[in-house]
């Protein structure tokens, strides 16, 4: 007897498991489970019925207690299979972004512009006809070379600092740790904490 209750059990938990991996959706699950519960039930009853048979009131008595036991467990067995269709696992995990990063400091600073031949020409005209008002035979030849040297220097310079201009300089840190500066010739707007990515040679917001 009790091992044609346990030859029941195993066919009610062999459903169950059908029913985990053929369950697609949650109706589908819900369905399963009340008819495999409906199944059980059945069973249990068929099996109290042959339990009466049994000689003795202690045999029938162990034998409901085995058949209620097969009952209880193909009942938690198709629940748990319900609630394992049903429920979604959180495997989903947020993909790293690797272009993107936090500002971690932004400065500002004073660059100067770049010198063209157009400063050096005129400094170095300039600088040759003060040179040329100096002394006389070598020594002003000399005079003229020395200004117009100068005068080209200084060229450049005049206008490296007229051409003057501020940049703007964000660090942004990423994922791995690593830091990149961009650099903006106007107040991107940026500031500490900001959350940015890249965007080709530049950043902007995210």
């Amino acid at each position: 007897m009790k091992n044609r209750i346990l030859f029941t059990a195993a066919i009610l938990c062999a459903s169950t498991t059908f029913a985990a991996t053929t369950a697609s959706s949650t109706s589908a699950a819900k369905a399963q489970y009340t008819a495999d519960t409906k199944k059980a039930a059945t069973q249990y009853e068929a099996d109290k019925k042959v339990c009466a048979d049994e000689a003795s009131s202690e045999a029938r008595l162990q034998c409901r207690r085995d058949a209620k036991v097969v009952y209880d467990k193909a009942v938690a067995a198709a629940k748990a299979t319900m609630t394992a269709a049903t429920t979604t696992p959180a495997t989903t995990k947020a993909v790293a972004c690797a272009d993107c990063g936090t500002v971690v400091s932004v400065s500002v600073s004073e660059r100067d512009g770049e010198g063209s031949a157009v400063g050096m020409i005129a400094g170095g005209v300039g600088g040759a006809l003060l040179g040329n008002q100096v002394g006389g035979g070598i020594g002003k030849d000399i005079a003229t070379v020395a200004g117009a040297v100068g005068g080209a220097y200084a060229g450049k310079k005049i206008e490296e600092k007229v051409r003057a201009h501020k940049v703007w300089t964000v660090a942004v840190q990423y994922p791995d740790s690593s830091k990149k500066n961009f650099e903006f010739k106007e107040d991107p707007g940026y500031k500490e904490g900001d959350a940015v990515k890249n965007s080709g040679a530049s950043i902007v917001r995210r």
